[in-house]
């Protein structure tokens, strides 16, 4: 008797060689075994992607973003097929599907697809006939019948658009740490394991760093009402459960805090301080399909002066932001585009902020006290973000997280950077 459907993903070091392959084909034949109906989806072996980019690269200084997603879709093609074989050897029947043929629908943006419809009517079939179905992460077919990518990190929100489809009771994100972790442990060793978080501290964390789940996958959990299970490749321990926010027990001042170093400041100067300028520069980067997390405007001090607007773009944007932002500006016939590569980003992410006040207060205090100079601020019910030099970064998350007494009994030292796709 089936048990119910479940959704399986496995990261690029859970099946970066032979063994770590074979041992994720033994995983996913054990659920089998217990009776689960199951669905796989792995990413590109190791670094496999970052070598077929700098294969690109290496043939081309501006490679075209269609053939750029027909190149990157093979490493997660790869991963399957040769899981497929392992369990195949396993005396258990798989079959390996691409995305399209997975029936996985994306909007055309090239290389940052979105998720518009998953049409598992072949998967359910292979189900029904006691297969295991291994999807390539990672990737779609476009309403224009191309192949698209998803974006870094990509098969976490394939498998979760997988679990939602095929009414999955639970999706299984395996990766090459034990969950979700209070900070990143190579910078504090003592940072917790949570077991439970919710989705909105989760999207805040995603969207502030945290590299151990995608943001769009936690985007698309919570709207489908999926859960996640966060969890190592390497052992059987639980990891972290990601849920909504009723079915959380309590709701901790601060549950983490996060980082990234992988941010750029784009600053506009000399604009004129006149309605719609902010508009056509947000049109701008939208149409260049740059995302811009925090923005700051400097007002002029007398009229007529000019106006100053800084954002901070991801660093592997920047020149994309730069081209659209120049293009803008020669149209204006006046401004410049200015730019800054040593930007790093420190957030402090808990449901409880919402009900106490002083944290912001005590986050600048702290920061502060070790000499951190914030650049820009953003927040929001549960998050606080600060723009500071990439180098203080470390720093920054140490002085929070003790100042927060979020320390904690479990400890790990990942080999890898940490989570799958870390920046």
């Amino acid at each position: 008797m089936s048990l119910g459907t479940i959704v399986m993903k496995f990261g690029g070091t859970s099946v970066a060689d032979a063994e770590r392959l074979k041992r994720a084909a033994g995983r996913i034949v054990a659920k089998r075994e217990e009776g689960y109906r199951v669905v796989a989806v792995l990413s590109a072996r190791g670094h496999e992607t970052d070598r077929l980019i700098a294969d690109a690269f290496e043939v081309s200084a501006n490679p075209d973003p269609r053939e750029m997603d027909m190149l990157l879709s093979t490493g997660e093609r790869v991963s399957c097929a040769l899981c497929a074989m392992a369990i195949n050897d396993l005396d258990h029947r798989a079959i390996s599907l691409t995305g399209s043929q997975a029936g996985i629908v994306t909007d055309t943006s090239h290389t940052k697809a979105r998720i518009l419809d998953v049409r598992a009517d072949r998967i359910m079939d292979a189900l029904d006939e006691d297969a295991i179905v291994l999807v390539a992460g990672f990737q779609g077919v476009s309403t224009s019948k191309d192949v698209t990518t998803l974006g870094r990190g990509g098969s976490d929100t394939t498998a979760v658009a997988l679990a939602a489809a095929v009414g999955a009771e639970v999706c299984e994100i395996y990766t090459d740490v034990p969950g979700v972790f209070s900070a990143d442990p190579r910078i504090v060793p003592d940072a917790r394991k949570l077991d439970v978080v919710s989705f909105e501290e989760m999207l805040e964390m995603s969207a502030s760093g945290a590299g151990v789940l995608q943001l769009r996958s936690v985007e698309y959990a919570r709207n489908h009402g999926v859960s996640i299970h966060c969890r190592s490749s390497f052992d059987d321990s639980p990891g972290t459960i990601v849920v909504s926010e009723r079915e959380t027990m309590e709701h901790p001042l601060i549950t983490a805090v996060t980082h990234s170093t992988g941010e750029a400041r784009v600053t506009l100067t000399g604009i004129p301080d006149t309605p719609g300028i902010a508009g056509r520069i947000a049109t701008a980067l939208a149409e260049a399909n740059v995302n811009v997390d925090m923005i700051i405007q400097n007002e002029p001090v007398s009229e007529g002066a000019r106006a100053d607007m800084s954002f901070t773009v991801p660093r592997d944007d920047l020149r994309t932001a730069r081209e659209a932002l120049e293009a803008l500006v020669a149209d204006l016939g006046e401004g410049g585009v200015e730019a800054d590569e040593s930007m790093g980003k420190v957030s402090i992410v808990g449901a409880g902020m919402k009900t106490h006040p002083g944290v912001a207060a005590k986050v600048f205090t702290v920061l502060g006290e070790h000499g951190i100079n914030i650049e820009m601020i953003s927040t929001s019910p549960i998050k606080i973000s600060c723009v500071v030099a990439a180098d203080r970064v470390p720093d920054a998350v140490r002085a929070l997280h003790a100042a927060f007494e979020l320390q904690g009994d479990d400890t790990i030292r990942p080999e890898k950077p940490f989570g799958e796709f870390a920046s």
